[in-house]
């Protein structure tokens, strides 16, 4: 594939991304209306983010970086019927650990509360809650890691658009459960749990069907001392720390949560689904659609065409995550009043929100790089540097964590919460430095010229699209004398005025967009 190729594959994933991301915006605004910020949320909050962890070690994070590059390593031998074994017998290891991971997380569920948030034990009601959604929300982990593999097999093949547009399924079913079921439950919080399960089935029933036109539908086969087996459990293993270390700060986040004032949970949860916005149109665009094209040109041998590839990513990265923090950050509390400020989410919550907002986005660039960055290594079958970032990155949260949140916490300081989103930004952004470094260090990869001035174009267009973006807020002036109409309509004019900000200061720079392609 082509830069070019990488290029069109990316946009195809990142449309489909974006429905996916406009139906959690709805989602997200059904919520906020429904349930607001505070004890309920953050139970769910706590409950779901346990499996949604557990799905970067089974699912899209250090499965299927493991599982890629040993499948395009087998599409290489051009052997049908040992790819079709491997697939087989992957798929069946793969089914049996999720199926017994989820079925003692439901056994344990209060323990696995008490552990994550332990500041929920002194509220008896709270603490229950938790762990009954945490009941119904962990089968989803098995739902979600099947699909994960069907999605996996067919980005390999570069059938980029049916995995992408999967998780409007997911917004699609929770939104109608919080509409439909949460009127009909006694607990109408444990609609969105349901809403979770429900997701996860309609999402293996649409993807899994898709491999079977490829012929490559799995029979699950048990058998752990398959080859293939043990060479992607091999490869995984480091990649327990490596591939979900942003959901590993966040469970760290989490703990301390636990701790503060209610609604911390929840006004982290509604900062990090913002994040995630550019973060999986961009930045897990860019990492999907990369990592089989690096792990072919490693299996071929081709240096070359593997670091043009690499610097291609990493450029347009940068490109992409800067401005997205910028706008992120300059526009916190406006986009949380546009998008969550309504029914029982208050004035207040939006300007908590916004703190941890604010403080978050500086990690964009290095959430956005890190995703890159890894699939460089895990393209070389090289999972253990990454592991070794990864530990040391945790260990920095720990401490950022601790260091900010500590004085906060006890000096009753509102908006402690912030400190946590500090520390989660901060510890991106080492994770990405460290696994540059030891890239460097490799001496695997060199950077091309001419990117002294691509960072000075980035630089000149950024401050044209804070000076637009500050100039349409303050045209706008108070955001909340305006209807949610008018509001949506203005947030959608601001974030025109910097975008066209940022591609006119690329252009007045010399940036032009046949470069997204390549020299």
């Amino acid at each position: 594939m082509s830069r070019g190729g990488l290029l069109r594959s990316t946009a195809v994933f990142s449309a489909m991304t974006l429905l996916s991301r406009i139906a959690g915006f709805v989602r997200d605004v059904v919520q906020a209306q429904l349930f607001g910020a505070g004890g309920l949320v953050d139970a769910f909050a706590v409950a779901y983010r346990i499996p949604n962890y557990l799905r970067r070690i089974f699912a899209e994070g250090s499965f299927a970086s493991a599982f890629v590059p040993v499948l395009s390593e087998l599409r290489q031998k051009n052997d049908p019927a040992a790819l079709k074994d491997f697939l087989d017998h992957v798929a069946g290891a793969l089914c049996a650990a999720v199926l017994v991971v989820s079925g003692l997380g439901m056994l344990a569920a209060p323990l696995v509360v008490a552990t994550i948030a332990p500041g929920s034990l002194d509220d008896p009601a709270k603490f229950q809650l938790t762990a009954d959604l945490l009941r119904i929300v962990f089968p989803y982990l098995a739902l979600v890691s099947m699909t994960a593999l069907a999605g996996a097999v067919l980005n390999s093949f570069q059938r980029f658009a049916l995995p992408a547009v999967t998780p409007v399924l997911h917004n699609l079913a929770v939104i109608a459960a919080m509409i439909w079921l949460s009127p009909q439950l006694d607990r109408p919080i444990t609609a969105l749990a349901w809403g979770v399960l429900a997701a996860g089935v309609l999402q293996l029933v649409l993807l899994w069907p898709a491999m079977g036109r490829l012929g490559l539908r799995p029979r699950l086969r048990l058998k752990l001392q398959h080859p293939g087996v043990r060479k992607v459990g091999r490869l995984m293993l480091p990649t327990l720390f490596s591939s979900s270390v942003a959901q590993l700060n966040l469970i760290v986040g989490t703990v301390f949560a636990s701790l503060l004032v209610d609604g911390s949970q929840s006004w982290l949860y509604y900062s990090d689904r913002l994040i995630e916005f550019p973060l999986g149109l961009f930045g897990v665009a860019l990492a999907t659609v990369i990592l089989p094209h690096l792990s072919r040109r490693s299996a071929d041998a081709d240096a070359e065409g593997y670091a043009a590839a690499l610097d291609w990513g990493l450029r347009t990265v940068l490109l992409l995550a800067i401005p997205a923090a910028l706008g992120l950050a300059l526009l916190a509390e406006p986009l949380s009043a546009t998008i969550f400020e309504r029914g029982e989410f208050s004035a207040a919550d939006s300007r908590m929100t916004a703190l941890s907002l604010m403080a978050m986005s500086l990690g964009i660039p290095g959430f956005m790089a890190s995703k890159v960055l890894l699939s460089a290594f895990y393209a070389r079958q090289d999972t253990r540097t990454p592991m070794k970032a990864a530990i040391r990155t945790v260990l920095i949260n720990v401490a950022l964590t601790a260091a900010l949140v500590t004085p906060l916490w006890l000096g009753a300081v509102p908006g402690a919460h912030a400190g946590i989103a500090l520390a989660t930004g901060l510890a991106g952004l080492a994770n990405a430095w460290l696994l540059w470094r030891a890239l460097r260090r490799e001496a695997s990869f060199t950077l091309s010229h001419g990117w002294g001035a691509h960072l000075a174009r980035i630089g000149v267009a950024s401050l044209a699209l804070c000076a637009a973006v500050l100039a349409a807020d303050h045209a706008v002036g108070d955001w909340r004398a305006w209807s949610g109409e008018w509001r949506w309509l203005l947030m959608f004019g601001v974030v025109a005025a910097g975008a066209a900000g940022y591609g006119l200061g690329l252009l007045a720079s010399g940036w032009r967009p046949r470069q997204l392609r390549g020299p």
